[in-house]
């Protein structure tokens, strides 16, 4: 089917540009880095902790050899740790159980932790969410809540909610804008929100009539991504608001037959087609 590619003004100034591990989750952590650095990418992400069973993860506990390499990749490399991914808070989460996950991110300089919320306990949810940035905090790192159709948590709205609901300071909103789009969301709700509130933009696009079902949404989530401005959201009128504060990644695993490292490239090619 035919694409579109949307642009934006000139005179909107680009943004520094991250990867998340997703998009190439069978790279392990060091030589992700690496090959992010190599496609032009200044900061990435790593999927420390497993989105659901089974998941593809990786530990790096702290004093590890694993840890070392990273380390050394991240200096060397001169690219950032920006987040590490991903936790599910459901109705029997305990934050503490993260604390040697979130010692050993804090030691490689991660600044944030993504999560989502499949509690449907409205006020359970908000305050495991709270105790989870109260214990971030003390690795001097924030905690971004996503959106996703299936869960509980399932707009915009939600999580802006339930970050809101936590009084925490270093709680924020992150904007993945295939669940922002599929979900309702609209680019005047991020321009509308609350300032500081939205901390982290996750971009990718997607194509067709949105799914209707959990397993289609899981689907879409999962192999259903592609570039920025190679689909049919409204990618570009995103960009035109992105706040100033908040950090830009990129997601789209892969689901051709490139290696890892063309992939990367094209993503970033992709997305600074848009950016500048």
């Amino acid at each position: 089917m035919e694409t579109r590619r949307e642009t934006i003004p000139a005179k909107i100034s680009a943004p520094s540009l991250g990867i998340a591990h997703f998009s190439a989750i069978d790279v392990e952590p060091a030589k992700f880095v690496s090959l992010a650095a190599a496609a032009g990418f200044s900061s990435v992400g790593l999927r420390l902790h497993p989105a659901f069973p089974g998941a593809p993860y990786y530990e790096l506990p702290t004093g590890s050899d694993a840890t070392r390499d990273v380390k050394a990749r991240l200096d060397g490399e001169g690219i950032s740790l920006y987040d590490i991914e991903f936790v599910v808070i459901g109705p029997d989460f305990h934050a503490a159980a993260l604390t040697s996950v979130l010692e050993a991110a804090s030691a490689l300089g991660a600044r944030r932790l993504s999560v989502c919320g499949d509690d449907p306990d409205r006020e359970r949810l908000v305050a495991s969410f709270a105790a989870l940035c109260d214990l971030a905090a003390t690795f001097g790192m924030g905690v971004d809540l996503e959106n996703m159709g299936w869960r509980p948590v399932a707009s915009f709205d939600d999580t802006l909610s339930i970050v809101q609901g936590s009084c925490r300071d270093n709680a924020g909103v992150l904007v993945d804008a295939l669940h922002f789009f599929r979900n309702g969301g609209q680019a005047e709700d991020v321009s509308s929100a609350p300032q500081g509130m939205i901390r982290s933009i996750q971009l990718c696009d997607a194509r067709g009539p949105a799914p209707t079902t959990a397993d289609q949404m899981v689907s879409e989530a999962r192999t259903g991504r592609f570039a920025p401005g190679l689909g049919e959201l409204p990618i570009a009128s995103l960009i035109k608001v992105l706040p100033a504060v908040a950090a830009v990644s990129v997601e789209v695993p892969i689901h051709s037959s490139q290696t890892p490292e063309e992939h990367l490239r094209h993503l970033y090619d992709a997305t600074r087609a848009l950016t500048g």
